[in-house]
């Protein structure tokens, strides 16, 4: 299996930081179904953007999932910050489809995106599994080698 190649910068986050901000997004959507609140989809694409394409340096559910680390006194294991960084533009472009889904009342195309959300964000809560890295490697890079 080829290696999977991440992008890298000097920048560290806590680890327990961003899978704590992936529990709260699982949270925000399935909320977002149960309740039939569309407002919770617009303040989850509203984070993601902050947290992908700003130099603030924490977005309303990163600032939760640090409050809470730091109550629950996690320890700080810090990794690379471009991964998580590219991860949350593809949660920006997820959530703002599933929002636009949702708004036109797709209910199968918002839930079947949400799913794949859910499940990428399942993936790194429960397992430190990073997606974008796939999704980096196999579709992304390979359109930078030519």
């Amino acid at each position: 299996m080829k290696q999977l190649i991440c992008p890298i910068s000097d920048q560290r986050v806590n680890e327990h930081v961003t899978r704590l901000n992936a529990l709260f997004a699982i949270l925000l959507v399935v909320l977002a179904f149960v309740l039939n609140l569309s407002l919770l989809l617009v303040f989850l694409v509203a984070d993601f953007f902050i947290r992908a394409y700003t130099k603030m340096k924490y977005s309303p559910i990163s600032y939760l999932s640090h409050t809470l680390a730091n109550a629950l006194s996690l320890e700080v294991r810090l990794i690379d910050k471009a991964p998580k960084i590219f991860a949350a533009r593809l949660g920006f472009l997820m959530s703002a489809f599933i929002l636009v889904l949702f708004i036109l009342n797709i209910q199968l195309a918002s839930m079947i995106v949400a799913g794949i959300l859910i499940f990428f964000a399942g993936l790194e809560f429960l397992f430190g599994i990073c997606v974008g890295c796939f999704i980096y490697t196999y579709l992304i890079l390979p359109f930078y080698k030519r």
